[in-house]
């Protein structure tokens, strides 16, 4: 319900709850005026803190008759009876986040409620450990990644622990690839744990969270559609949380950073909980994080689903505990729950180690295939992926630093290999052995679970303490930014400090707040520092990011990468280079100086066609078919930078010849591959692989892929592929191999078949016909020679009846190549479309159509330039000036590799000079000159054949073009009397001949 302005108590805002918690801050803005027209589910949380901030001055530290917040809990009702006029669903709201709190605290098992990323966390967590020193640890986190951890010892943070699967069973098809990422940062409370726990020799750790398979089988079955983001170090991975809190719906949201009077959720919290809870003793640490779960859990929508998903996970998490306590017989007091302040504040069934059974049951894991491993990290990549303020994560590092050395605590961290220190190793020394029976006893009596104390009340009406050296702090981040600026080409000066300094109080102080954060330092200096425009690479928020700590990216050391990476690491070390820095490193191989490297330049060339194009960038050198291998090579190489790339392809195999023969055989495989993605398999197959055996299985399947091809849109590039490959195997092998032969023989039936169906086929380009064309007449000898019949192409030609122009003319050129038809009939009909009025606004498809034709039938070249030229001359300006911008492109786009035929044959035809221009006679417009008689034959046995079956000599000068003339059969013969004159004068050689030959 919404309160009307008549029923709101009476309340100072400002001086009733000057705390920075959390439920005084939404109470302090509600109490206002501007309250009545909020919405009602935020007007009654903000009634309620208000009530509760506002009366919590009197309440007793101990608990009554009805528990340790008796007190509070009247309080609160009596609040909401005046805010209301009745308890009613406000009172109940109220009294319920006391009730969370309450049963959080008395259940036996110890729950530590945390939020991800959060440096009060992370020290409350220290702080605890150390006191308490659990033996079992429950930790909310996927229950697979438990293999996971020990790998932390050597990377440096932030990491992320990952699942990955690309081979689904059980899951949709169309989700694949599926992949995890859960980040871990040194300011965290679950690092912590986690560290103590591998540290401490005799302390077990144990993930109760549902696995990564239970995470995508509770996920809704609607099409996956993730926001790619290859940008980040985590890609389009699911991310995991341990402890998110934030508010279920946006209208409470939005109130809490209107009342608050900040831009972003990240800075909401860090101004009222987490700098709050920083210096809180332990008891206030859980009573609020566990008060604000509850609040956050109540008030959002009742049917989402992931409320549905939430009360899963805390039933799968209290039943794996249940089970680990009743297997191993552990003490619940030497036991410590971590999870999500959200969960700590549970209300269903299974809820605490002595609920009674239930009818939930642990579903079985589908059989998918989970591949896991750890990769890199950064602050940015978080606050990304979990929709938190830029440089959120930063200052949450920066704040924990500063928490560390104001309280002297002690953080857990792991030593191992690439991650030595010394307070690594000191660490690991205090933790080395095992606790005295002495040292178990105190610990024993410390987690004893002391009497519930309330310090709530006191929390929520008492303002935080003042830190003496933020003063300083502002002053070094003043200077600080002001030099920074000025290395970036900010015009900036000793004033421009002084105005931040000044703007940050004052930007405080507007916004309500007791000290400046480093969020109002920000704004400060962007108001004071950035002009109209950005003098260098980096504005000024990038630069206050760096000051306050920068986007730390983490790394995966050595000897917690898969095999695979640790393989291409090895085998690329006589380089003599830092692979791991994320920089841009240069290698320079001469293989003729040094042949050892040789295996290194081939993995390369092998990462550069698995890795993106920036990792593995040659600068000289180039490997194509046909090609010899360069003698110097020169790369850029950014591995480091794209580590989370090398360490997914260990997910797919142990080498990265096995992966790309893998990634080469899926692509063949796939249900969209064609006969053109074979052949570039096939290609890839013989430049990155030494495996003849694997070539001809692509090869093979290329054949298959042909011949089911119902479509020719590939056509241009089965023919421009399979060219080159056979150009290839011509000069590097006797023969062809079985898979070359089978193609060209299946591709000159196949095509033969589609081609009076494509010419027809309005959805068939001219390219892709004359294409499949250039196919069958290029490759015609190579065809005939294993078994293929001339007559079917001639078949096919001859029932092939287009209708669009350009088609018309490519069936034209087609005849023209089988002799069909010749060069001079072809001219006149040419002649004959430019003659008539009617065609000639579609006379440039037929040129189109021709140019195209310069594919099959090259030697149509002068043909082509006679009719360009013609057209030139002849059409009308209106039908000419239109087609020229759609000749060039389709030149360009299309016909490329066409242009210097032309170029050539033009040259060829049209004179070099101006003056000679002016008395050129085209040669198609020359006067014919008579034909004189044919000279006299010679005589002999060839001159006899020719004479006696003239019929393939006239067909071969119809396609010439030329008339066949047969001398008078009673002509004169004999040798020519020039050569007989020759032979008598020096009889020599042919005496030498004559005994050569055989008599």
């Amino acid at each position: 319900m919404t309160p009307t302005p008549d029923t709101h108590p009476t309340v100072e805002p400002a001086a009733a709850v000057p705390s920075a918690a959390a439920v005084p801050s939404a109470a302090a803005g509600a109490a206002s005026a501007d309250a009545a027209a909020a919405d009602s589910a935020v007007a009654v949380v903000a009634a309620g803190g208000a009530a509760a901030g506002g009366a919590a001055g009197g309440a007793a530290a101990g608990g009554g008759a009805g528990g340790a917040f008796a007190s509070l809990r009247d309080q609160l009702t009596g609040a909401a009876e005046a805010f209301a006029g009745s308890r009613g669903d406000l009172g109940g709201i109220l009294t319920g986040l006391v009730d969370d709190v309450d049963r959080a605290l008395r259940e036996p098992l110890e729950i530590f409620p945390v939020c991800h990323h959060s440096p009060a966390s992370a020290l409350a967590m220290v702080q605890r450990l150390r006191k308490k020193q659990p033996r079992v640890i429950y930790l909310e986190l996927c229950e697979d990644l438990q293999p996971l951890l020990i790998e932390l010892r050597n990377c440096k943070l932030p990491v992320a622990l990952q699942a990955f699967a690309s081979e689904l069973d059980g899951h949709p098809e169309n989700w694949a690839p599926l992949s995890i990422v859960a980040p871990i940062t040194a300011a965290s409370a679950e690092y912590q744990a986690i560290a103590y726990a591998l540290e401490t020799p005799g302390v077990e750790l144990v993930l109760v969270d549902r696995s990564t398979d239970h995470v995508f089988q509770w996920l809704p079955r609607a099409p996956k559609s993730p926001e790619h983001n290859e940008e980040s170090l985590h890609g389009d991975a699911v991310g995991l949380e341990i402890g998110d809190l934030r508010p279920g719906f946006a209208e409470l949201e939005e109130h809490l950073l209107h009342h608050g009077k900040v831009r972003h959720w990240s800075e909401w919290w860090d101004q009222y909980v987490e700098q709050p809870l920083v210096g809180a003793d332990y008891d206030t640490y859980r009573q609020v994080m566990v008060l604000i779960g509850s609040l956050f859990r109540r008030l959002r929508p009742p049917d989402a689903a992931k409320h549905d998903r939430d009360e899963d996970r805390e039933r799968y998490m209290w039943t794996r505990m249940r089970e680990h306590l009743a297997r191993t017989g552990t003490d619940r007091s030497r036991a410590l729950y971590i999870c999500g302040a959200f969960h700590a504040a549970s209300r269903v069934e299974e809820f605490g180690v002595d609920a009674a059974p239930t009818d939930f049951t642990i579903t079985e894991r589908t059989a998918t295939k989970w591949l896991y491993g750890l990769i890199p990290s950064s602050h940015s990549a978080i606050e990304s992926q979990f929709g938190l303020a830029p440089g959120s994560v930063s200052i949450a590092a920066a704040t924990w630093q500063k928490s560390v050395s104001k309280t002297g605590a002690k953080p857990f961290t792991l030593g191992g290999k690439g991650a030595r220190s010394e307070r690594a190793l000191a660490d690991k020394k205090l933790a080395a052995s095992p606790p005295t029976p002495a040292q178990t006893e105190i610990a024993l009596r410390r987690a004893k679970p002391p009497t519930t104390v309330d310090k709530l009340s006191g929390f929520l009406s008492q303002p935080p303490k003042l830190d003496d050296r933020d003063e300083a702090e502002l002053l070094g981040w003043c200077v600080d930014i002001v030099r920074l600026a000025r290395r970036n080409g900010y015009l900036s000066s000793t004033a421009d400090a002084i105005a931040i300094f000044e703007t940050s109080i004052l930007l405080a102080g507007m916004r309500g707040r007791a000290r400046p954060t480093p969020y109002d330092f920000q704004d400060a200096a962007i108001t004071c520092i950035e002009k109209d425009s950005v003098p260098g690479r980096r504005d000024v928020q990038r630069l206050c990011e760096i000051l306050l700590g920068g986007d730390r990216i983490g790394s995966v050391g050595y000897y917690s990468l898969p095999p695979l990476a640790r393989d291409v690491y090895d085998r690329l070390e006589p380089l003599d280079l830092n692979l791991e820095a994320r920089t841009v490193q240069r290698a320079l191989l001469d293989l003729g100086a040094r042949p050892e490297l040789a295996p290194a330049s081939r993995l390369l060339w092998r990462l550069r066609y698995l890795l993106p194009s920036g990792a593995v960038r040659p600068i000289m050198g180039e490997r194509r078919l046909g090609e010899s291998a360069p003698l110097q090579e020169s790369w850029d190489l950014a591995i480091g930078k794209h580590q989370r790339e090398l360490i997914e392809l260990g997910y797919e195999g142990v080498a990265i010849e096995q992966v790309l023969e893998q990634r080469l055989r899926q692509a063949v495989r796939a249900p969209e591959a064609t006969a053109a993605t074979a052949l570039a398999a096939v290609e890839d197959a013989i430049l990155y692989l030494d495996s003849p055996t694997f070539v001809n299985e692509l090869g093979a399947r290329a054949v298959e892929l042909l011949a089911a091809e119902r479509t020719v849109d590939d056509a241009p590039a089965v023919l421009r592929r399979i060219r080159r490959l056979l150009a290839h195997y011509r000069a590097t092998e006797p023969d062809l191999p079985q898979w070359c032969e089978q193609f060209v023989t299946a591709g000159y039936a196949h095509y033969c078949t589609l081609l009076p169906t494509v010419f027809v086929d309005e959805q068939t380009g001219v390219r892709q016909v004359a294409a499949m064309l250039g196919f069958l007449f290029s490759l015609e000898s190579l065809a005939l020679t294993l078994g293929c019949d001339r007559a079917q192409l001639e078949l096919a030609v001859a029932q092939s009846h287009p209708e669009a122009p350009s088609k018309l003319a490519l069936v034209w050129a087609a005849k023209v190549q089988l002799g069909a038809l010749t060069r001079a009939e072809l001219r006149t009909r040419c002649d004959e479309l430019l003659d008539n009025p009617l065609v000639l606004p579609a006379f440039p498809q037929y040129l189109s159509g021709f140019v195209q034709a310069l594919e099959p039938v090259p030697n149509l070249a002068p043909f082509v330039v006679e009719v360009l030229s013609k057209a030139f001359g002849r059409l009308p300006d209106p039908v000419l000036l239109p087609w020229l911008p759609s000749l060039i492109t389709t030149l360009r786009e299309q016909a490329g590799e066409l242009v210097p035929t032309l170029v050539r044959e033009a040259g060829r035809t049209f004179p070099g000079t101006l003056p000679a221009l002016d008395a050129f006679t085209p040669p198609w417009e020359a006067p014919t000159a008579p034909r004189s008689a044919p000279a006299p034959v010679a005589g002999g046995p060839v001159a006899d054949l020719l004479t006696a079956h003239p019929t393939t000599t006239d067909a071969l000068a119809a396609v010439l073009g030329l008339e066949p003339a047969w001398p008078d059969p009673g002509a004169p013969g004999g040798p020519d009397p020039a050569v007989a004159a020759l032979l008598s004068a020096y009889p020599d050689p042919a005496v030498a001949l004559a005994e050569l030959l055989p008599a």
